[in-house]
């Protein structure tokens, strides 16, 4: 509830959204449930001596995570936390990567021998100037002898972007990892006690040589923000501000970020600097709205990374937007997109990460499909501002006889989801200039709508599907019982419109629009072939 006498005051925080996040200068939440397969958290497993792998996209957090789980440790004087990141290491030669660790490791292990009052800092001193490493063997030597030097001490090794190892020594140093961890398994008292492999690839999946050198490790998946945690972190700044936000506007952040922590950072900047800055007016729902588009609208470093790795992987990336495709581990494609941080497995489906990425990166590939034409909804108008999209729908049915219908077609196969990408590129001509809204793949009450075009406050219902039958019937009772009872009722509007893709006629067979009425629905139905012309045939 609004608080009347509540005065702005000016942050002493900020928003996080260009890198590490340090807790004194800006909002910051600890991710909730970091755990392993056997639900045990990270320091369980340090404390258990286990290696594990966290797989993390980039900007989700992992290196302010990686910070404050060192400081946790390092609460106990027992351990030596040292965090090494291999980010610059790609493209240097091994002798080079290894005096990188050593120089790195080195400095960080005496500092914190230093700050603990260890009594035999000089001998490891000592014994750190004579010892080089020059090669991964050295690697394993260094703690073959730290462990008869120190006691009493457990050194844990973070290894954050290890995705930027030279390739040439990846095998060798993951064995190396893999003999110390084997060899001092059952030894309670070793100085390498707990490593942990941080980057966007899943490092227990690699296969190097044949086999997983790294399949010893636990596999742990960095978690996104959590409702709780959006909450907390928009809590701090308003016991700060004295501006509240809404929970209906929380509830919204999460939902449209899926808890992206970039993502929720972002908005959190532009919802208190753009959209509605120094004032105590809660921030609502609408507020939300407005920040989504314009960040939808952003140029950025993180929107420009994912897009190109949306790029190599586009058709893969379409058709798990349109077409709910099986979440598939084995899947190349899936994989890679899973890694950048673009899909998600979402109870056995492969989905989209979250709404403002399928908003962002779907829209720049309607470009790809020639859909980017000169017209508005002032050509297809009707009395009482309505669309007519009877009109609409026969000239989209041109545009398909234009462009052709090779793209239906992956081996012989037609896709359902290639008409429905190719009929929201070009609704999406009708709003694109901020007069209407287009959404797709709408949740509503029994079930998921192809496409919900609002204009004017008027909603309008295409559904689509692809005919693989010699007799129509089938799929165009289908689609009529779909529309009428799953999505006309639960969105309060009486009219829809069917568009049938069918493989059985040529392409260029313009449809002759049929009208059904189910009850008080009216549904008007489109069969816009998309077979092969003259012969033509698909490879």
């Amino acid at each position: 509830m609004k608080n009347k006498s509540a005065v702005y005051r000016k942050p002493e925080r900020f928003f996080e959204d260009c890198g590490t996040v340090n807790p004194n200068a800006a909002y910051y939440v600890p991710l909730e449930n970091v755990t392993n397969t056997k639900k045990q958290d990270i320091k369980t497993m340090v404390d258990a001596g286990r290696y594990f792998s966290i797989f993390a996209p980039r900007q989700s957090g992992k290196t302010t995570f990686l910070e404050e789980m060192c400081a946790s440790l390092h609460k106990d004087n027992t351990y030596i936390a040292v965090i090494l990141s291999f980010e610059e290491c790609r493209n240097i030669e091994p002798a080079q990567f290894y005096e990188l660790i050593e120089r790195e490791f080195n400095k960080k292990l005496l500092q914190r021998l230093k700050e603990t009052n260890y009594e035999k800092c000089a001998a490891v001193e000592s014994f750190l100037e004579n010892h080089h490493l020059k090669g991964h063997l050295f690697f394993m030597y260094l703690f073959e002898e730290l462990n008869s030097i120190i006691e009493f001490k457990k050194i844990v090794i973070f290894i954050d972007e290890f995705d930027g190892i030279p390739m040439s020594e990846l095998e060798n140093f993951l064995t190396t990892l893999r003999e110390l961890y084997l060899k001092y398994k059952k030894i309670n008292r070793k100085a390498l006690y707990s490593v942990g492999l941080i980057g966007v690839r899943n490092i227990t999946k690699l296969i190097v040589g044949g086999v997983s050198p790294f399949n010893i490790a636990d596999q742990v998946d960095l978690t996104p923000f959590s409702l709780k945690n959006v909450r907390d972190l928009f809590a701090q700044y308003t016991a700060e501000t004295n501006q509240p936000f809404e929970e209906e506007a929380v509830k919204k952040i999460h939902e449209e970020t899926a808890g992206q922590p970039w993502l929720v950072n972002r908005l959190g900047t532009i919802l208190t600097i753009d959209v509605k800055p120094g004032t105590a007016e809660p921030i609502d729902e609408q507020d939300v709205e407005r920040a989504i588009r314009a960040l939808l609208k952003e140029r950025n470093s993180h929107f420009d990374n994912l897009h190109e790795k949306a790029k190599l992987y586009k058709e893969t990336f379409v058709e798990i937007v349109f077409d709910h495709v099986e979440y598939d581990p084995d899947n190349e494609d899936q994989t890679w997109l899973e890694q950048y941080g673009l899909i998600k497995n979402k109870d056995g489906k492969a989905a989209v990460a979250n709404n403002i990425y399928k908003n962002r990166y779907v829209k720049t590939f309607f470009k790809d499909v020639k859909a980017d034409r000169e017209m508005s909804a002032r050509d297809f108008s009707l009395p009482g501002e309505r669309l007519d999209m009877e009109s609409i729908i026969l000239d989209f049915a041109q545009y398909i006889a234009q462009i052709g219908v090779r793209a239906f077609y992956e081996q012989k196969k037609p896709y359902e989801e290639t008409g429905q990408f190719l009929l929201t590129a070009y609704l999406y001509q009708f709003v694109k200039g901020g007069e209407g809204d287009l959404r797709y793949e709408v949740q509503t009450g029994l079930g998921r709508m192809d496409d919900l075009l609002t204009y004017k406050g008027k909603k309008y219902i295409i559904e689509t599907k692809v005919n693989r039958y010699d007799n129509i019937s089938r799929t165009l009772d289908a689609g009529i019982t779909q529309l009428s009872r799953k999505y006309l009722a639960p969105e309060v509007t009486g009219e829809g419109c069917l568009i049938i893709f069918d493989t059985k006629n040529p392409v260029g067979t313009m449809p002759d629009p049929q009208v059904h009425r189910e009850g008080e629905k009216k549904i008007t139905a489109f069969i816009i072939g998309i077979g092969p012309a003259g012969g033509q045939t698909f490879v």
